[in-house]
């Protein structure tokens, strides 16, 4: 299916990194930029992996959507998938790369559409090029620890369930797991642990803009599970959920 939109790397125009980077900053809850793989290893997607980094340009250049994915050696099947996902594929793939592990799939970490380019099918587009990329480099599949769309506004209910909601039509109810569908993914597991983010209370009512007064599980805006608070260790952890998707690369 041809696209409207141009696919540029980052490699190719490494001047975008700046924009990418300020997009992304405003695409997530705060808490989420304290993940300490992502600040650990997060330069790398520019300085080792700019080639799989992307933009989607319009025809005035602006950017309607952006992409991070890095190269993984791993040669399992999605059943193997582990259950450490978004954090095990960041910092799998910069060891990889540092010992030259020669890659075999592609492991796509985030796609972010600009609010003002929302609804317009954008992310399907952004799946495909991503396909795209991984058969450039011959690699033999393209996985993705998803993080579903709508499940912060479902936080009490359990990821294994939620996966298996449909829409009237049979399709996953939920847009970005569906969109992944459609575009020939396929839902192969959950990753329990794909995300740990952990810091003292205090990091987390500055965080959130909430105030825990007890120790306890709270439902915080953005999170797709409680958050875990303990008033006598002075510390409160989040544990993400995602979902493992399989695309196959022709």
């Amino acid at each position: 299916m041809t696209t409207p939109y141009r696919l540029v790397t980052v490699h190719d125009q490494p001047e975008l990194r700046e924009r990418v980077e300020a997009i992304t900053a405003s695409a997530w809850p705060e808490f989420m930029h304290h993940d300490p793989v992502a600040r650990a290893n997060w330069s790398a997607l520019y300085e080792e992996f700019a080639a799989f980094q992307f933009v989607l340009l319009d025809e005035s250049a602006d950017i309607v959507g952006l992409a991070n994915n890095v190269p993984l050696a791993w040669e399992g099947e999605p059943e193997d998938l582990p259950a450490e996902g978004w954090d095990w594929s960041l910092a799998e793939a910069v060891q990889d790369a540092r010992s030259a592990r020669q890659p075999s799939v592609l492991c796509g970490l985030q796609v972010v559409i600009p609010p003002q380019h929302r609804g317009k099918g954008i992310s399907a587009h952004a799946i495909r090029a991503a396909r795209k990329i991984a058969t450039r480099d011959n690699l033999r599949a393209m996985i993705v620890p998803v993080r579903p769309a709508w499940k912060c506004h479902y936080p009490l209910t359990p990821m294994e369930r939620y996966i298996h909601w449909k829409t009237e039509e049979g399709v996953p109810f939920d847009p970005w797991l569906r969109t992944h569908v459609r575009e020939g993914g396929r839902i192969a597991k959950l990753c329990s642990r794909s995300m740990t983010i952990a810091g003292s209370v205090a990091e987390w009512e500055n965080w959130t803009g909430m105030r825990f007064p007890e120790t306890g599980v709270y439902v915080v805006p953005g999170a797709l599970v409680p958050v875990e608070i303990d008033r006598e260790t002075g510390q409160g952890r989040y544990v993400e959920p995602n979902v493992w998707v399989w695309h196959p690369v022709p």
